[in-house]
């Protein structure tokens, strides 16, 4: 008799101990070091798309006109030198680390901690259901994250976000964006695919992905950012053209991108618009 109590409660312990790890088991695990592979987009992500390069972009009219305006002397105004990319343009370079946040005492995985070597942001990827903070909550570079597993992916839903760029040549997102991203790790290489929605400059969403692959004796580099004045200009003149007076709106000609297309818009994101042009002169 008593060696079938023992033997019960060996049973019991067992499946206790297997049930225990089946919840604290993770679908992927996404830690560790991630180098960035620039073959995709490198043009836009390397020197930069040209000012009035909007092709393939959803914006409207608003977001438009804001881009049509904005200078690149802008960047060297010394309160604007050390502005860092927020997170929806953080994987445009740069390496990342990704590590995971434990609960002390049930050393439960209750969040992700990112860091990107560029400009050096760091962001919590909260996975212990917490909500969103409410509508007038400050907003940050990085927003407020959180995560759900998909199956395999890790879908992760970002708020709270400050006005930035949504790409370098001044088109703009604005603070009431959400941006979902989907974190797929395949062997070695995560491809981290980012969908941003914007009801105030964007018509549709827009879509981009970033591949980075494995590489375990990376070590990110620091990046120390002092202001500098840069240009002899009168303090605090923001560079910018006035409507109509800006000279390069069309420099993207001059690299083979068809004159109707710079305007950009959601109908240059589809195959269609590519058939259209082969019709015109």
């Amino acid at each position: 008799m008593r060696a079938r109590i023992v033997t019960c409660l060996i049973v019991v312990g067992i499946l206790c101990g297997t049930s225990r790890m089946a919840f604290a088991q993770i679908p992927v695990d996404l830690s560790g070091e991630w180098a960035n592979r620039m073959h995709e987009d490198l043009p836009w992500r390397g020197p930069g798309q040209r000012v009035g390069e909007f092709q393939g972009l959803p914006i409207n009219a608003e977001a438009r006109m804001k881009a049509e305006s904005w200078m690149a002397s802008a960047y060297a105004m010394p309160e604007r030198q050390c502005i860092p990319f927020p997170m929806d343009m953080a994987y445009t370079f740069g390496n990342m680390r990704i590590w995971k946040v434990k609960d002390s005492p049930s050393q439960e995985v209750i969040a992700w901690g990112q860091l990107n070597e560029w400009q050096q942001q760091e962001r919590t990827i909260w996975m212990d259901g917490r909500p969103h903070p409410p509508e007038g909550a400050p907003h940050t570079w990085q927003g407020f994250s959180t995560g759900e597993w998909d199956g395999t992916l890790l879908k992760v839903t970002t708020t709270h976000l400050k006005m930035a760029y949504l790409e370098r040549n001044g088109v703009p997102r604005s603070d009431q964006a959400t941006v979902v991203e989907y974190y797929a790790r395949h062997d070695n290489i995560l491809t981290i695919t980012t969908i941003v929605e914007d009801p105030v400059y964007l018509t549709e969403p827009w879509v981009r992905t970033r591949n980075f692959a494995s590489a375990p004796n990376q070590e990110l580099n620091a990046y120390p950012c002092r202001p500098a004045v840069e240009l002899d200009v009168p303090e605090h003149q923001v560079p910018h053209y006035l409507p109509g007076q800006n000279p390069f709106l069309e420099s993207g000609v001059a690299i083979g991108v068809p004159k109707p297309a710079l305007p950009g818009g959601a109908h240059t994101m589809y195959p269609e618009f590519a058939r259209q042009l082969k019709t015109q002169p």
